[in-house]
């Protein structure tokens, strides 16, 4: 279903049926959202966060607002896996896989030696907004909303965060 796309079974209405058809629409979007932030080698943790965001949009249905559910769920993702961080869960050795799973082609960018250069040099916010939009396809009001900022915000900061991109690259490559 696409960005601002409303999954709401009836006004306002936030039931199970409505809870159903945002899963359906939204939970693979909000599982490769925390799969790109986790690594490839993090699927089971991915699904762990998934479920967890999924569970507040369920605890907090009548907070989601209607034709911005995806947003809404993107922004509630980027809580959920900062407070997961915050744990400092280490990860078995066992649990590490042999391969990476090239299927992804953004794992494949964030491997590629010059680009993981090209982002650390940013600041995490540069990171966020460039990588929601990169990688989710986000902008205008559905980025706005994932920043808790305004239209104008969300422009300007994606602006800013391009043009510190185009700055880091060009030294990356002198």
């Amino acid at each position: 279903m696409a960005v601002g796309t409303s999954v709401t079974t009836g006004p306002g209405l936030h039931d199970a049926a409505w809870f159903d058809a945002l899963v359906r629409a939204h939970g693979t979007a909000v599982h490769r959202y925390l799969l790109r932030r986790v690594g490839s080698s993090g699927r089971d943790e991915a699904e762990d966060l998934a479920a967890d965001v999924l569970t507040v949009a369920w605890r907090r249905r009548d907070d989601v607002p209607d034709g911005a559910e995806l947003p809404w769920l993107y922004r509630t993702a980027g809580f959920v896996l900062a407070n997961h961080r915050r744990k400092g869960r280490p990860v078995p050795v066992g649990d590490v896989p042999d391969e990476v799973d090239d299927a992804d082609p953004a794992v494949l960018v964030v491997e590629d030696a010059q680009v993981r250069a090209a982002l650390a040099a940013l600041s995490a916010r540069d990171r966020q907004v460039l990588l929601l939009h990169a990688w989710e396809g986000l902008t205008g009001a559905a980025l706005a909303e994932v920043l808790g900022v305004g239209r104008g915000g969300a422009d300007a900061a994606l602006s800013r965060a391009r043009a510190r991109l185009r700055e880091v690259w060009a030294a990356l490559d002198a």
